[in-house]
């Protein structure tokens, strides 16, 4: 519980909440999502891998850039964190922070996973959610979140005293170094911010803190993306299964996540052009950028 506020309301208090906000990051300047772009490709494309992410636990897979990959709910309500690196280069990671100041707390079809700087470049681009339909429900909650960093057992520490080792912090960072075979202290440090994958989310009207909810995925429901650059990705089944209780937990009813990776026939993608790193130069200047 935040504590009260102990100084009085100015006189001009109401004037100073009535300020109209500003969206600070306007995209129409970004290109508009095409789905024509996809179509021909999500029509022919056929699937050559299948990783099964078991409860509580993490998996690799890679994704060729031109590729499609799914996440499918195959046995009952369960959500997961995925984390996104460049293949070639892991220094290249997803940037949910900045997905969320592009995009918006949560995501979906159409909406562009962005790589951290200085790349600053689309790593994905949603291309079906069969929880489209959710929208916002009358908690302020959503699905497909980029709010919540992941849970973690230095959290769970900081707030219980007690260790807990199946969080997805924990998973992706074994799944990581099991997968390239670096020792995990190398690893954890690769471990980043993820999107949470079928989480219902918010933050509550009056303290404003993260909630999470029962998912509304169901056997069957899948998140698509296409992969703009070369990916190696990382999924975690949270072990708070659906979410509807709790996100650290050997208790709760937990299921497997399965990720389908898919190719489409050659030539399909003639209208798509791959994503340059940004443009920006280190060297321009002493008072802008910084100097290589």
């Amino acid at each position: 519980m935040k504590p009260s506020p102990i100084h009085p309301a100015p006189a001009d208090a109401a004037a100073r909440k009535a300020y109209e906000p500003v969206v600070c990051y306007p995209v129409d300047s970004l290109p508009s999502y095409d789905p024509s772009v996809f179509a021909a490709a999500r029509e022919s494309m056929s699937l050559i891998d299948e990783v099964v992410v078991q409860p509580r636990d993490a998996e690799i897979f890679h994704v060729p850039q031109g590729h499609f990959f799914r996440i499918v709910c195959p046995e009952g309500p369960q959500v997961g964190d995925l984390n996104l690196w460049n293949a070639n280069d892991l220094s290249e990671r997803f940037f949910s922070g900045k997905t969320r100041a592009l995009y918006g707390t949560h995501v979906s079809t159409g909406d562009k996973l962005m790589s951290n700087m200085p790349f600053l470049r689309s790593m994905a681009t949603i291309t079906e959610d069969t929880l489209d339909w959710y929208g916002w429900d009358a908690f302020g909650g959503s699905v497909h979140d980029v709010i919540g960093t992941r849970c973690d057992p230095y959290t769970n520490v900081l707030l219980t005293g007690n260790e807990y080792h199946h969080c997805c912090h924990s998973n992706l960072t074994r799944a990581l170094a099991g997968h390239t075979g670096m020792s995990l202290d190398a690893a954890e440090p690769l471990v980043h911010d993820v999107l949470n994958v079928f989480m219902c989310s918010g933050f509550t009207f009056d303290t404003k803190q993260y909630f999470i909810k029962a998912s509304p995925v169901r056997t069957g429901d899948r998140l698509e993306m296409f992969a703009e650059i070369d990916l190696l990705g990382g999924l975690s089944t949270c072990p708070g299964g659906d979410c509807s209780e709790s996100h650290s937990s050997d208790a709760a009813t937990c299921a497997p996540l399965k990720v389908e990776v898919l190719k489409p026939v050659e030539g399909s993608l003639a209208k798509w052009r791959a994503p340059e790193r940004s443009s920006y130069s280190r060297t321009h200047g002493t008072s802008g950028g910084v100097s290589k």
